[in-house]
């Protein structure tokens, strides 16, 4: 009788450690907005500037290959907040010379430039089309930047291994082409390695993935990318290299000014 007591005791204590066990795993699991957030720090705001060079290889439904090649500047006024970004073109002759430019607000809709250097014209890009083809692929004006976090309302719906798996649906959904969009992100870095998107009848039409990450500068860094357009059959690839963090990009190369001169750090 006294063996069988110690050993329903035994029984006991193994059951209460495993629920406190599980309780304590289920407690440090972040809350979804802390999440987010974090993963947008990872994704938009290593260090507080930055520069890369961009090679985009895009491919359409024929297997028709096309490539652009660009820098991008970064500069970070607050960490996760607004943001300036300089988007100078070198290749291919049709599109050299072209820019693209972005301010980016937390608490209103980005400012957004375009200058064509064969038409000599400054265009501002509405915020109705921030969610259209970024010079011809399958990225969109919006991805250079990132979409605002309170933009959408965010639900972890799962949480696996490696990863912290959120829901994504947008607060305005007439201002937008989706339904919803899920995003994997992972458990170490926060950086988010897929994001799949539903079209309004809840089919699933796009796709973002990290393919490639290295650690740069101390940063996780994500080096190669991929789009799939999964109702044209397109896709796009971009490959970042010559990246470098925390350079002191000055706050007067974002200005309306440089898009007609290109700054010395752009043409690197």
């Amino acid at each position: 009788m006294r063996k069988l007591a110690i050993n329903r005791i035994l029984i006991t204590s193994l059951l209460l450690f495993s629920l406190a066990s599980a309780a304590g795993a289920e407690a440090k699991t972040p809350e979804v907005e802390t999440i987010v957030k974090r993963a947008n720090l990872a994704a938009y705001y290593a260090g507080k500037d930055g520069r890369a060079t961009v090679k985009m290889t895009i491919t359409d439904a024929q297997k028709r290959v096309r490539e652009r090649e660009f820098t991008i500047l970064r500069r970070d006024q607050e960490d996760g907040g607004r943001q300036q970004f300089y988007v100078y073109f070198k290749q291919p002759s049709d599109v050299k010379g072209m820019v693209f430019m972005v301010h980016k607000f937390i608490d209103k809709d980005d400012d957004r430039w375009l200058y064509l250097p064969a038409l000599d014209l400054v265009k501002r890009i509405a915020a109705s089309d921030k969610r259209t083809s970024f010079v011809g692929s399958d990225y969109f004006y919006e991805d250079v930047s990132g979409r605002g976090l309170d933009e959408d309302e965010h639900q972890l719906i799962e949480t696996t291994e490696t990863c912290y798996v959120v829901e994504n649906r947008p607060k305005d959904p007439k201002s937008v082409e989706f339904q919803s969009y899920t995003v994997w992100i992972d458990k170490k870095t926060f950086l988010p390695l897929k994001a799949e998107y539903l079209d309004p009848e809840g089919q699933l039409y796009r796709r973002v993935e990290a393919l490639k990450i290295e650690e740069i500068e101390g940063y996780p860094t994500v080096v190669e990318s991929r789009v799939d357009n999964l109702t044209g059959g397109g896709f796009t690839i971009s490959r970042f290299s010559h990246i470098d963090f925390d350079i002191n990009l000055k706050e007067d190369l974002f200005t309306e000014r440089y898009l007609r001169r290109p700054p010395r750090e752009a043409k690197r």
